[in-house]
């Protein structure tokens, strides 16, 4: 039996197990203590879930997208895992999967992510620690660097695996995460008042400061 022909779908225990494995690594390196950290954690950890019970578990995008009454669960059990690099198969890269470009800057994306998750951590706690604002290391460059980091992961995953559902998540986390970032300016406005409000006029929200004066220049 050839690769292709091996069942790639149906293991939902390697759903299970991948979705553990990045909560797992989301938790060693966010570390929630507030209400606000787990809905963040927990919205973070529903994509994933989503994403892994489609790459491993049933291919539901497949499905939809085949038309009425869709391919029957034999056949979608039985493809091979490329069929849904939809980015790769679109501009048809022949490469083997972690050679194409798209893996590649999804890989670069999810690390760079976790790595900004760790030191966005690092300042917050040492700042907790001390009673004092996070407005140093990353936080110097970022307001929010720990949501931009659960961003850049996300985007890191669909560039690797796009599905509906995923597709659909995304938009929606985002407007979750702003509106939980609007939440977390409001108590520190009233924790640390004048301070806070220079700390928003120097530093971006999201968006590095220096990506912004580039696209300036370009105009």
């Amino acid at each position: 039996m050839s690769r292709d022909a091996v069942p790639s779908y149906g293991e939902w225990s390697l759903a299970v197990i991948y979705t553990l494995i990045f909560v797992i690594l989301a938790l060693f390196f966010y570390r929630p203590k507030t209400g606000r950290d787990w809905w963040t954690l927990g919205a973070f950890t529903a994509f994933l879930a989503a994403l892994f019970a489609e790459m491993f578990g049933f291919p539901l995008t497949i499905y939809l997208l085949s038309g009425w009454p869709g391919p029957t669960l034999p056949f979608i059990e039985s493809l091979p895992h490329e069929v849904e690099r939809v980015l790769e198969l679109m501009f048809d890269w022949r490469a083997n999967p972690p050679l194409g470009l798209f893996q590649i800057a999804s890989i670069v994306l999810i690390v760079g992510g976790f790595i900004l998750l760790a030191a966005a951590w690092s300042v917050r706690h040492k700042a907790q620690q001390r009673g004092e604002l996070a407005k140093t290391g990353v936080y110097a460059r970022l307001r929010h660097p720990e949501y931009a980091a659960f961003v850049v992961i996300m985007i890191g995953f669909l560039l690797q695996w796009p599905t509906l559902i995923t597709l659909a998540m995304f938009p929606i986390l985002l407007l979750l995460y702003v509106h939980l970032a609007r939440s977390e300016e409001h108590e520190a406005l009233k924790r640390f008042g004048e301070s806070y409000r220079r700390y928003q006029t120097e530093t971006p929200a999201f968006f590095p400061r220096i990506l912004r004066r580039r696209r300036m220049h370009e105009f």
